[in-house]
């Protein structure tokens, strides 16, 4: 820890009253913004700490479960259309494709997906129907020793409900979402109908709950698919769109590029179930938690803008002319994903002597099945023709953890150990018919690894007077990275490359001081986090869209190591209530896949590396309300300005003191509530993000496909409670139609109507 964070936390202790024998009971209330206080946050809260609660969920067009947090304070999840299972959140100054920067759990169960860091790795929300949510919890950073170093951006927690007596509930919803985009002009549905109903004995401990969901909708398309330069093509076509704000190869200035075609809309089919069984004897809790969850990709109709100049008839591939110029078109490509996926969790709490409680809990998240068919080409997907596969198995995680904790007293002290190991392998086919299995022409690649993190830690909460108390805690991460290899092709089968074992180890200290001052809370907390490389980013290969493996992983990457400081202000003014927090983070080894020309100018190479040194700092205001002015308004309201950059990168100089990509200057979120009548309830919505660099080097701004841009998305909702026991609501997000790109487009005005029955 470095001498000037003990200082500031030494000053923090001395201007603080002399100890108390005794923990106060009223001591200092947690800063909580956005705090709902049904029930108390499930996860330490250290640093900006936010639960959100059903007043909140009331008021959100909630198609999926991660929408529930979508204005949550400096906070956002990079999702592209309901259903999207590449769901990333983002924590202030993290990309939207650092998921491994995020801890991620359901009632205390990680469904962090660690696998990998990227837009396809992000957290498993599908096992959860919003319809089951009790709670949001959500901490900024990684101030609590309690948690791994992927706990660097942030954590989530999920509460899904607990019978307090027989119930049960039924929710349907529709959705359409008119789009227009280039060529593309046409309405994508869907829907969803999600039930449940829960158990609880009269005069005994034992609970039950079971839920089920179908989930349908048809995404807009993701990608645009430009011509190539050069071929044969002598046939006059018309249709091709010239888009002049674009740039998707990075080289300002030169000539955008035709675009021929839309990728397919993604029909997303996902159906999920889960069943909870809880025991609580006023003694000794315990549940166990089973979610099933399977999610289908279909991307069969890709849409062709060019035409025939002398016929009309559409084309989707092959060689053509363009005002007599020759071009090639291709990439049109069919797809198929199926994958089915479940957790399963165990959780134990019971009391040893006195006021000490031991805790424990083993789950494990496994991808039974995760198949992604793909077409070579337009024509072979039509046709039932060639085509690729890949497939990965067997694929997931287990983590575990042990807690001996003492409450009460001037000290709680806690004392723990976590483990977590992870697994994965991936094979690559060429297939006869793009859409079968049983037709494999031969294996291409195969990459496989392992890693696993094996913890102790120690955290004390000290309460020095009624209103002051610290919190100091101390963390030991062993982390081994092993089995790892890549298959290749060779003369008659894969040739197979190990790669050596690697093993590290880290310290992390934490500590954290809160003092109200004359009806002030100020909350200072400064921590040191260790991300070590998932076993993607260590040994995982990927094949692109055109069929060539992507060898983008390092086996020798080192651990991200950050520092981290929070400081926050808060009060309550009369029916206002404000907080102010300043952040700041330092990060040693940034771990981000770019380009860097380490082999010379001639030889870029785009993988992932690390970066020398990254940092972060920035300023939040937060607002909260409830009947001001007026009986029955309520208002949540919070901007940030963020300062994100490359200090050092000795990889490529050009990206030093340049904002890091995808990170705005400014981030807005609000939501307003008002009650028109006791049983109807409006709600008005807010997000905003600035516009920031695509592109490490700054060099990539714009606002069209290919670029991140600025978002700016009103929404809005209205609930009429029919009776007791039954709800319509209907919503509208984007309502001024704001076209936002984050590469691929977000989505455009999209409505949504739910009906909602509960006993």
């Amino acid at each position: 820890m470095k001498p000037s964070y003990v200082a500031l936390a030494a000053t923090l202790c001395l201007s603080t009253p002399a100890l108390a024998d005794d923990a106060p009971a009223d001591a200092p209330d947690t800063i909580l913004v956005v705090g709902q206080r049904d029930a108390p946050i499930e996860i330490a809260p250290r640093g900006l700490a936010v639960s959100l609660g059903g007043e909140q969920f009331s008021a959100v067009n909630a198609a999926n479960t991660e929408d529930l947090m979508k204005y949550a304070p400096n906070f956002f999840v990079r999702k592209r259309y309901a259903g999207d299972s590449n769901g990333v959140p983002g924590f202030r100054g993290t990309h939207s494709t650092q998921s491994a920067r995020t801890l991620a759990m359901v009632d205390g169960f990680v469904v962090s997906n660690f696998l990998g860091n990227s837009f396809s790795f992000a957290p498993k929300w599908g096992v959860v129907g919003p319809g089951e949510v009790q709670q949001f919890d959500i901490v900024y950073g990684p101030y609590s020793s309690r948690y791994v170093g992927n706990s660097m951006g942030g954590i989530v927690n999920i509460t899904t409900r607990d019978p307090k007596e027989t119930e049960a509930f039924a929710k349907v919803q529709g959705m359409v979402q008119p789009y227009s985009q280039f060529g593309t002009d046409d309405s994508y549905w869907g829907g969803s109908a999600e039930a449940g109903f829960g158990l609880k004995q009269k005069d005994g401990p034992w609970s039950l709950r079971v839920t089920a969901r179908y989930f349908r909708n048809e995404g807009q398309p993701m990608s645009f698919y430009g011509l190539t330069l050069g071929g044969a093509g002598t046939t006059p076509v018309t249709g091709a769109i010239i888009d002049p704000r674009q740039n998707i190869a990075g080289s300002p200035g030169t000539a955008a590029t035709p675009i021929f075609a839309a990728q397919s809309p993604a029909l997303i089919t996902q159906k999920q179930g889960k069943v909870k069984i809880g025991y609580d004897d006023g003694a000794i809790k315990a549940q166990l938690l089973f979610a099933w969850w399977n999610n289908r990709d279909d991307q069969l109709a890709p849409d062709c803008y060019l035409r025939v100049a002398a016929t009309g008839n559409p084309v989707c591939e092959g060689a053509v002319s363009v005002s007599g110029v020759p071009y090639t078109a291709s990439g049109a490509n069919w797809s198929l994903t199926k994958r089915d996926e479940f957790l399963l969790g165990l959780k134990l709490a019971a009391p040893l002597w006195g006021q000490w409680t031991a805790k424990a809990s083993l789950s494990t998240y496994q991808i039974v099945t995760s198949k992604g068919f793909t077409s070579n080409g337009y024509f072979a997907g039509r046709d039932n023709k060639t085509g690729r596969l890949s497939e990965a198995g067997p694929t997931g995680w287990w983590t575990g953890d042990i807690a001996i904790e003492r409450k009460g007293g001037a000290h709680e002290l806690a004392v723990g150990g976590t483990a977590s190991f992870y697994r994965t392998d991936t094979r690559n086919y060429t297939l006869n018919n793009w859409r079968s299995r049983a037709t494999i022409k031969g294996l291409t690649t195969e990459t496989l690894g392992k890693t696993r993190v094996l913890s102790l830690w120690a955290e004390d909460v000290w309460h020095i007077t009624p209103d002051a108390q610290i919190s100091a805690g101390l963390r030991y991460d062993d982390w081994r990275a092993y089995d790892g290899g890549i298959g290749t092709p060779g003369a008659s089968t894969l040739r197979f490359t190990p790669y050596p074992s690697r093993h590290d180890d880290a310290l992390s200290p934490t500590i954290s001081g809160q003092i109200e001052l004359n009806g002030t809370l100020v909350q200072l907390s400064l921590a040191t986090a260790t991300r070590f490389p998932t076993v993607g980013e260590l040994f995982q290969g990927s094949v692109l869209n055109n069929g060539t493996f992507n060898s983008s992983f390092d086996p020798n990457l080192k651990p991200e190591k950050s520092r981290d400081a929070n400081l926050l202000v808060r009060r309550a003014l009369g029916p206002v209530t404000l907080t102010g927090s300043i952040f700041y983070q330092r990060v040693k080894n940034t771990i981000f896949s770019f380009t860097d020309y380490l082999q010379g100018p001639n030889n870029p190479r785009n993988n992932f590396k690390n970066i020398d040194r990254t940092r972060q700092w920035g300023i939040e205001a937060i607002a909260e309300t409830k009947d001001w002015p007026v009986p029955g308004l309520g208002l949540e309201a919070n901007a940030a300005w963020i300062d994100s950059k490359t200090v050092r990168n000795r990889a490529n100089p050009a990206a030093e003191g340049v904002q890091f990509p995808r990170i705005p200057r400014w981030r807005v979120n609000a939501n307003l509530r008002y009650s028109l009548t006791h049983d109807v309830q409006t709600s008005l919505g807010l997000r905003y993000a600035s516009r920031p660099n695509t592109d490490m080097f700054g060099l990539q701004r714009g606002d069209t496909f290919g670029y991140t841009s600025e978002l700016f998305a009103l929404d809005a909702r209205v609930n009429w409670d029919m009776s007791a026991h039954f709800r319509l609501s209907a919503g509208v997000d984007n309502i001024t139609n704001n076209r936002a790109w984050v590469f691929h487009p977000y989505p455009q005005r999209a409505f949504l109507v739910e009906a909602g029955w509960r006993l």
